[in-house]
């Protein structure tokens, strides 16, 4: 196994996790748990007006909700701006950067030429070999790389392939602002240099800057991180994706009730396989992931699929664990208050009671809760529409003769169903014809979990009594 693995997530604190950087922090995540190393956290905060506290929390947040929380403290980008300049200006006495007053006349004169001329604006190296005893006065220089001018530059990446620039297309790009400030391009190289960065996962976006990059580690004779450029996620018609395909931010999941592990398993599949397997559980994507396996072709987001996946989970999740994070959750979630009518005791008391039979129909956690709201009704409960209609439509005639039967029988769900099986098979009807008039007075509603564990749920009490509130 590989050691010394070093991966980032290097997001930008301007808004929330995004879903698309949550998939690209798990196959980092992924990847570094696969090859026995960590995963660090870097917060690109240069742009002082649009990155925010919150918003750098929220990303941590959101890590952490996900179960990808880096191995490190996160390392922010804008306190090493020290560190960017130094650099420089080893850069500067090295010679492999230096200083350009061009003003931005000039720069705008060489973009106009270049649109003339129909080719790609680039810097034409006017300040590459000048004396800087030349310089106007009162300019203040940026500093540019100076890049070679002939031959092309080669990124080997895992997952595009052999990625060649022609040298004559970099051209000698700006490293340090004029007022001081380092670019993107020259803190992203820094940064991961000096966290120890040994592989570079991010997403097919960052691909055009692999080049410079590439020079400035060359410039400073720094090992180049071995890189990985993963597709985009793009909506389910193949279009970019945006909100109405599920571009929103990790805490929107959160809140249509997602489970953690449902999304990294639908996450690991936008973009890589193993065979044919569909569930995929957190332990077999850390045995399996490798960066050589990320596909090249760009993966479509599907809520439906993601649905169905969350439900499996749901499912598949111990019912305690479930009635534990039914109980955090519902600050997230727009129904929770419903959890929070009782006393947190009776409240898991009941959950627990009810979670075998309230999961096997949920997708998510949304829907869970909503499930579990008979437990909590106060009675009278009201009754929705098509459950008001059943019990209109002769179904108090059946809770009232049901009600005679239950009156010596043992309160566990199978004694229950075997009363009213008795009775459906003497009065000549199925079984759903006497279950749909008990389910609506006892839950209101003409969907729940099976009737008789409803009844046993409930208890012998609470079960008559709101039976007999519909005869009345």
């Amino acid at each position: 196994m590989a050691q010394g693995v070093v991966t980032r997530f290097a997001p930008s604190p301007t808004g929330f996790l995004h879903i698309g950087g949550a998939r690209t922090a798990l196959f980092n995540w992924l990847y570094a748990r696969a090859m026995g190393g960590k995963m660090l956290l870097r917060i690109e905060d240069t742009d002082r007006e649009r990155s925010t506290e919150p918003a750098v929390q929220a990303i941590i947040d959101g890590l952490e909700w996900m179960g990808l929380a880096a191995d490190e403290p996160p390392v922010s980008q804008f306190e090493r701006a020290a560190r960017h300049r130094e650099v420089v200006e080893q850069l500067l006495e090295a010679g492999q950067a230096y200083r350009c007053y061009a003003s931005q006349a000039e720069l705008e004169e060489m973009r106009e030429r270049a649109r003339a001329e129909k080719r790609p604006p680039r810097y034409d190296g006017r300040w590459r070999d000048r004396d800087p005893s030349e310089a106007p006065e009162g300019v203040k220089p940026v500093i540019r790389l100076r890049a070679p001018l002939e031959g092309e530059t080669i990124v080997d990446d895992k997952v595009q392939g052999q990625i060649r620039f022609p040298n004559k297309d970099l051209d000698d790009f700006v490293l340090l602002r004029s007022d001081g400030n380092p670019t993107y391009m020259l803190a992203v190289v820094i940064d991961d240099h000096d966290m120890g960065v040994t592989h570079i996962i991010r997403g097919d976006d960052h691909l055009t800057n692999a080049g410079r990059q590439t020079l400035i580690y060359r410039a400073l004779g720094w090992d180049v991180p071995v890189m990985a450029h993963i597709p985009l996620i793009h909506g389910s018609d193949g279009a970019k994706l945006s909100k109405r395909h599920g571009a929103l931010g990790i805490e929107a999941y959160r809140a249509m009730g997602y489970l953690p592990v449902a999304l990294r398993n639908y996450l690991v599949r936008l973009g890589w396989s193993h065979g044919d397997d569909e569930i995929i559980s957190t332990e077999d994507m850390i045995r399996w992931f490798d960066v050589d396996e990320i596909n090249k072709g760009a993966a479509r987001f599907d809520f439906a699929k993601l649905e169905a996946l969350n439900g499996h989970w749901i499912r598949r999740t111990d019912d305690a664990d479930l009635v534990d994070m039914l109980m955090t959750e519902r600050d997230f979630l727009p129904n929770g208050a419903i959890l929070k009518s009782h006393p947190d005791a009776e409240i898991r008391a009941k959950l627990s009671a009810a979670m075998p039979g309230l999961k096997e129909r949920a997708k998510t956690l949304v829907e869970l809760t909503e499930s579990t709201a008979y437990l909590f009704a106060s009675r009278p409960l009201p009754l929705e529409e098509k459950a008001a209609a059943i019990l209109d439509d002769g179904g108090r005639d059946i809770v009232a003769a049901i009600m005679t039967k239950f009156a010596e029988a043992n309160w566990t769900a199978e004694d229950l169903e075997a009363v009213v099986r008795d009775y459906a098979e003497s009065e000549g009807l199925k079984l759903g014809k006497v279950a749909q008039p008990l389910r609506a007075a006892l839950t209101g509603r003409t969907t729940s979990p099976g009737v008789f564990d409803v009844l046993a749920v409930l208890g012998r009490d609470e079960s008559l009594g709101r039976l007999s509130d519909q005869l009345r």
